[in-house]
């Protein structure tokens, strides 16, 4: 369902857009009115702004590296060049690369998992903020995941347990500022296979066993027994974005079919 001009007069950034649950919310985005910048290292992102465009949205795209910092200034950067504002952040980049017992990873791979899950939100809310706070207002919605309960899958939860300490300590400190921090907490979700791997490497015949394991917990813990849609998540997404949940802040909303994580 699209409600119309919800989001009128409105700069919506939304990073991780080139695919899935982040190409959803900016396509819906724009059509509720966003100016959306679509960020995204890889360079398909600009399929999704050219299918914006074509509808009769508006939107640019920024190729961008989030795992640095100076990837998430030059995102923020292009909004501003492109739209004069940052009125919506939805932080969405993330995503377990391997899983695998915790005594199974290799440090090198814990690191890269609370790089992939954690410091692209870290370090865009940081990059952000100074636009909200000259405008004295703002909202930003990060995207945590159920998995902070969940196996085969430790350093990726512990990065995902990062981003609810994140929403609640920044909707504390900013609220007075008029700047709103909250955030969704999706299980498991049906979506197109990736374009981009999620383990460049592969995954060995013992990884894909663990990962079966994992998607069997996945689904036999949410109360519904099945995957979410892609506008499932999408939805809540939104809603959380938009005036409409304007006395909502610090909040992580599950939305995992009952799975709470």
């Amino acid at each position: 369902m699209i409600f119309k001009e919800r989001f009128a007069n409105k700069v919506m950034v939304v990073t991780g857009a080139a695919q899935g649950i982040g190409a959803g919310v900016a396509s819906r985005g724009a059509a509720e009115g966003a100016r959306v910048l679509l960020v995204d290292r890889a360079d398909f992102v600009t399929e999704v702004e050219e299918g914006i465009i074509a509808a009769g949205g508006k939107a640019a795209s920024v190729q961008c590296d989030l795992e640095t910092y100076e990837g998430a200034a030059e995102a923020m950067a292009a909004a501003i060049a492109a739209f004069g504002r940052i009125d919506i952040l939805v932080n969405n980049v993330g995503g377990a690369i391997r899983m695998r017992p915790y005594a199974a990873f290799e440090p090198p791979q814990i690191d890269a998992e609370i790089r992939r899950s954690l410091m692209p939100t870290l370090y865009c809310c940081h990059a952000a903020l100074p636009a909200m706070l000259e405008q004295g207002a703002g909202t930003i919605v990060n995207v945590s995941s159920n998995a902070t309960r969940g196996i085969r899958r430790a350093p990726y939860a512990a990065a995902k347990g990062g981003i609810n300490g994140l929403t609640q300590a920044l909707a504390m400190e900013y609220a007075e500022a008029g700047i709103r921090v909250v955030a969704t907490a999706p299980g498991g979700t049906n979506a197109p296979p990736r374009r981009v791997a999620r383990n460049p490497q592969g995954d060995d015949v013992q990884e894909q066993a663990w990962m079966a394991e994992a998607i069997a917990q996945v689904t036999s813990s949410t109360f519904m027994k099945r995957y979410g849609t892609l506008e499932e998540q999408i939805a809540p997404i939104l809603f959380l974005a938009s005036d409409e949940a304007s006395y909502i802040t610090g909040s992580v909303l599950p939305v995992a079919g009952g799975d709470i994580g």
